[in-house]
Formats: C-alpha cells, sequence, structure tokens
C-alpha cells in the first residue's frame, strides 16, 4: 500500500503542474477556439488501501509515518479536480509496463493499449 501510495503522489505532481499549467492559460485569457475547458484528471489505482488513503484524510496508525509531502494532492481531490478511481487488476493498463504478465493478459492489454479489437 505504501509504495502504491508513493506512486500515485508521484504520477499526480506531474498531473498537477499540468493543471495548473491550463488554469494559467485560462486566467491569461489565451485564445482558445469554443467554450473555455474545465481541467479535470482521472487517476486509475488498482489498490483499494491507497485510494482510501488519498480520499479519506484521516491519520491511521499504519499511515502516520507518510510524509506529509506525499499528501500534496489531496485538496485537488477535496476540488474534486483529480478523481481518484478504482481499477480491476486484470483491467490495469500500466501493468504491461511493469509486470511479467500471463501470456493471456498481455495480449488482452495490448489490444487495448492498441486499441485493437481481439479475434
Amino acid at each position: 500500500t505504501e509504495a502504491e501510495y508513493i506512486s500515485l503522489s508521484s504520477a499526480l505532481r506531474e498531473v498537477i503542474s499540468v493543471v495548473h499549467l491550463l488554469e494559467e492559460f485560462n486566467k491569461r485569457n489565451f485564445p482558445i477556439h469554443g467554450a473555455t475547458p474545465k481541467v479535470t484528471c482521472r487517476a486509475f489505482e488498482d489498490n483499494r488501501s491507497c485510494i482510501e488513503i488519498a480520499t479519506n484524510h484521516k491519520t491511521r496508525p499504519r499511515t502516520k509515518h507518510l510524509s506529509v509531502r506525499l499528501h500534496h494532492f489531496r485538496s485537488h481531490v477535496v476540488n474534486k479536480t483529480i478523481t481518484i478511481e478504482h481499477v480491476s487488476r486484470k483491467q490495469q493498463m500500466a501493468d504491461i509496463f511493469t509486470k511479467p504478465l500471463p501470456r493471456q493478459q498481455f495480449i488482452y492489454l495490448r489490444d487495448r493499449l492498441m486499441n485493437w479489437s481481439s479475434p
């Protein structure tokens, strides 16, 4: 759970920078054709404990050691700029890049990633 939370925190650190950049474009009246977009992000996580720590701001004995620097994205979760959604382990697209997978799951994720239809 701790490693998953650190990874989520690291990924959202990058996302928040992009969100701030896009919000700055909106504030500076950067010419955008059409309606001004609302910037939001959906993060997908397969660890329910990690999602619970990220969305529920209670300190627990097992999580109190997590550094404050890891909780930087919580205000964005409260403001609903970032939503963290559960995805099953079989559907987790990132696994194709980070884990050795059984052949069938690899083919399934590869086909989804490449937007190929399976025979």
